[in-house]
């Protein structure tokens, strides 16, 4: 099934198309789109509402105390605690006309917090990305969120958002690192398949060039219209073990492109 992007304002709209249509960039080029990463404490949204950024990611989860009332909270494992909790983070983020991308660490994070994004969807007139590890992927030892309550929680709310969905990986500098194994890219194909909603899919820059044939099956089989900067090869951009890419498909299955959204760290880690 095909999914198309959202129109002007929606949380589905092609991030492209809406920083072009506010003349905040000036190709269709996802090289252009400049994110902050990590935004979860104060100190660094603050960082992230003054600085070019276009996208604003930081990473949710419920605190460690446990308790029955717990508001989510800013923060990425190992912390489990922070200064911010979404709802202070969502006031500051709506003032400004940046896309935001929320990391769900843990599933029970999510309906609380789609709840307290419900309260403030108005203000949001922006393409709105809601991200989760949902498989294991190359050298991942970190838990992932269950793919079909998360998947079923957000659209409950939400049937405009476009999701970001990925693997859990790892890095080991001293040894051969594999790739997106065919098992893994084909496992996130049959999650997605009947998705009606734009999907992105965050990979390990590290590991794109030993995967390249997988992701571009899963590009293809995906056939979603979310557009990024088009182009047939790799980026020849020098990308860090830790950056991550979102590929997209760019063209119908006829002709298949890798597109490639680069996100360039203003600052902060993921």
């Amino acid at each position: 099934m095909t999914a198309t992007a959202g129109g002007p304002g929606s949380w589905s709209e092609n991030i492209l198309e809406y920083f072009l249509r506010n003349n905040h960039i000036t190709t269709e080029d996802g090289a252009e789109i400049i994110w902050y990463h990590a935004a979860n404490h104060k100190a660094q949204v603050n960082e992230a509402l003054k600085s070019p950024a276009h996208m604003i990611e930081a990473d949710v989860l419920l605190p460690s105390d446990g308790s029955e009332y717990s508001q989510p909270i800013m923060a990425h494992p190992p912390e489990t605690n922070s200064d911010n909790t979404l709802q202070e983070w969502l006031t500051e983020v709506i003032k400004s006309n940046k896309g935001i991308k929320l990391d769900f660490e843990s599933l029970a994070a999510v309906e609380p917090s789609m709840m307290l994004l419900e309260n403030v969807k108005r203000h949001l007139q922006r393409p709105v990305w809601i991200n989760a590890d949902i498989l294991p992927g190359p050298n991942g030892n970190s838990r992932v969120v269950d793919a079909k309550p998360f998947i079923d929680t957000v659209t409950s709310f939400f049937p405009d958002v476009t999701f970001s969905l990925g693997w859990t990986t790892g890095w080991h500098p001293e040894k051969v690192n594999e790739g997106y194994s065919w098992t893994m890219v084909k496992e996130m194909e049959y999650i997605c398949k009947d998705l009606n909603l734009p999907v992105t899919f965050p990979v390990r820059a590290a590991l794109v060039r030993q995967s390249c044939s997988q992701l571009l099956w899963l590009l293809k089989k995906s056939n979603r219209a979310q557009r990024g900067t088009q182009s047939q090869k790799l980026p020849d951009h020098d990308l860090s073990q830790n950056q991550e890419l979102d590929a997209q498909l760019t063209e119908p299955p006829r002709r298949p492109k890798f597109s490639i959204l680069i996100g360039l760290k203003v600052a902060g880690t993921e």
